[in-house]
């Protein structure tokens, strides 16, 4: 994921601070030093560089860390608190009625952006509509429509129009019975007068509630230029930042938004209809420090849950702390993890698991894991009903007729019985366990401290978020 460079090395800066109960001026000194390098090779501007390491270095020197924490977990508070200060706060797109803009230079991921928003928006219960407008890119209805139809959403545009002004004012009549209305214009390569004047006009007719520009996470630096002339000609109250699942450094789309009075709106983190993330500081730069981001977590898995249920009336997870746990349930679970998203995605949003744990991975370990499971998933294709529901029948006759069915290894298919029986055994110590004895066994595994785990998190800050 982008930024994932910066979130290393601010890590691994910290990481020299264990074991330090106190830290002299030299060591706030080579922090500081590591963490401007750092933020420098993100292409964060340099002027904000030193202001954001002078305020680190002022307070890591002048504060006194709270009884029992350590000199690492104190300047990790600092950094958190000023990195979190950087990006702002989120732009608050309430959940009612609505009209939205979008705004960016071609190839910035308006179009996907569009159907992405639509997406969540209809998640949250409420009826969206995409409104095409780009009559310069070839393609952009085609995508647009093609988009929009994955994601499920209403969908407006004229493929033979080319007066985007009068589209918009079709689209606003055609979808007045929508709740939020995501009007999409066209970009340029390059910030012409004529693309201002056509957005202008598209405002003038649409009259947005809210104007999002959009902003690849590649743009580097530039990115300051263009959210300075979209708000002067139309006003921005928010940024799209997409992209986020690639290599770019990202730190150039981070802090335009501290140039302008507007702040993040959501993330683009894939190339699906589903990837994208509503945008929330303490959560971004808990998982950017390796600290994890159990809000956000929470959301996927519920989402999945519930659209794993919606496909297959008959399951329900709550039975699976009261009956047997058979292979059926495991290939449900497993489809809910991979509605969750990538594996390495999901993993850093787990306290203790994600970040610095993740580093000392092999850079293929997400793919050998995933591949594992879509194993898995196909050699339970080629068992039959019995089979899933009785694993136990299963002997070394049945292993070969389901690893000649499904072309997976028969020592794959052993992995996924033997994957399986140490789930029921898991699964059989929450039987039967009432709240208390949950919520011990949940204390047990999410607090214990060390590797950044979520007690290390419960300990700084009283549980309201990673700090306070």
């Amino acid at each position: 994921m982008v930024l994932d460079d910066l979130g290393s090395s601010l890590r691994g800066t910290l990481n020299d601070l264990r074991g330090k109960s106190r830290i002299d001026e030299d060591d706030v000194g080579e922090v500081v030093k590591q963490i401007q390098r750092a933020l420098l090779q993100a292409d964060v501007e340099v002027g904000l560089v030193m202001e954001l390491s002078d305020s680190i270095e002022q307070r890591a020197l002048s504060e006194d860390p709270p009884a029992g924490t350590t000199a690492r977990d104190h300047v990790l508070k600092i950094v958190y608190e000023e990195l979190v200060e950087l990006v702002g706060e989120s732009t608050e797109l309430p959940l009612e009625p609505q009209t939205i803009m979008l705004a960016g230079l071609q190839g910035s991921g308006k179009t996907t952006t569009a159907a992405k928003m639509a997406w969540w928006f209809s998640k949250k219960g409420l009826r969206p509509a995409v409104i095409q407008t780009d009559t310069f890119r070839p393609g952009a209805y085609d995508q647009a429509k093609q988009m929009c139809e994955r994601a499920e959403v209403e969908f407006y545009g004229d493929p033979d129009g080319d007066d985007p002004v009068e589209i918009a004012r079709e689209g606003m009549e055609a979808t007045e019975d929508a709740d939020v209305r995501i009007v999409d214009t066209a970009g340029r390569h390059a910030l012409e007068e004529d693309l201002i004047d056509e957005i202008e006009e598209i405002e003038a007719t649409v009259a947005p509630d809210v104007s999002l520009l959009v902003l690849d996470a590649a743009i580097g630096q530039g990115a300051k230029d263009q959210a300075r002339e979209f708000e002067r000609s139309v006003g921005i109250e928010g940024v799209v930042i997409t992209k986020l699942d690639g290599t770019a450094k990202g730190g150039g789309a981070l802090t335009a938004v501290n140039e302008t009075d507007s702040s993040i709106a959501f993330l683009g983190t894939g190339e699906t209809v589903k990837d994208i993330e509503r945008f929330e500081p303490s959560g971004f730069i808990s998982r950017l420090l390796g600290m994890g981001d159990l809000k956000q977590l929470s959301e996927r898995v519920e989402r999945a849950m519930q659209e794993t249920q919606e496909e297959d009336d008959d399951w329900d997870p709550e039975d699976l702390l009261e009956g047997q746990f058979t292979l059926k349930d495991m290939q449900r679970q497993m489809e809910a993890m991979n509605r969750m998203g990538p594996l390495d995605q999901v993993m850093d949003m787990i306290p203790g698991l994600g970040g610095g744990m993740m580093d000392q991975l092999p850079d293929d370990a997400m793919d050998v894991t995933q591949d594992r499971m879509r194993r898995f998933d196909i050699a339970m294709d080629s068992m039959t009903d019995e089979e899933l529901e009785n694993p136990r029948t299963i002997g070394r006759s049945r292993v070969e007729r389901i690893s000649r069915g499904s072309g997976v290894e028969e020592e794959t298919i052993r992995e996924l019985l033997e994957q399986h029986k140490m789930m029921e055994q898991t699964l059989k110590q929450f039987q039967g366990m009432g709240e208390g004895d949950m919520q011990r066994m949940m204390k047990k595994f999410g607090g214990g401290g060390g590797a950044g785990g979520m007690g290390d998190l419960e300990e700084l800050g009283g549980g309201k978020g990673p700090f306070g």
